[in-house]
């Protein structure tokens, strides 16, 4: 299994948005290595759910229902796009301010490269992710 990091504006896409529709095409992508990372997932990866430009924080954890294919939002058939499901609400957001400021997450891709919209995460990184959002 592969792990995700993957973001969305809450006032465009939301968790609770996912939750509501219970499966979602994850579309609009349009950076080449966000585009590779989604190449890369597969049905069963799991995702962290994290809220862009407002919240800035993890929410919750989402499932690759669906490998990738092509994006429907995209008229040249240039793109791909995933889908995903909700899997769980984290028992608390885990706001960047706290990912940054913790030696464990040092590594993480997302914080190296914050413009990314879709990130791997190691397994250590996801759980420590989701122990955060426990404590």
């Amino acid at each position: 299994m592969n792990y995700w990091l993957m973001k969305s504006e809450p006032d465009v896409f939301s968790y609770d948005d996912l939750v509501e529709k219970g499966k979602a095409e994850w579309d609009g992508v349009r950076n080449h290595a966000a585009q590779g990372h989604m190449k890369a997932m597969r049905k069963g990866d799991l995702s962290i759910f994290y809220h862009s430009n407002i919240g800035v924080e993890a929410v919750g954890i989402m499932e690759i229902v669906e490998e990738a294919a092509p994006d429907s939002t995209d008229d040249t058939g240039k793109w791909i796009a995933v889908h995903v499901a909700p899997h769980k609400k984290l028992d608390r957001s885990v706001t960047l301010k706290v990912m940054k400021a913790d030696s464990a997450l040092a590594d993480m891709v997302m914080l190296r490269q914050s413009r990314l919209s879709v990130s791997p995460l190691t397994q250590q990184q996801f759980e420590h992710i989701v122990a955060l959002s426990k404590a």
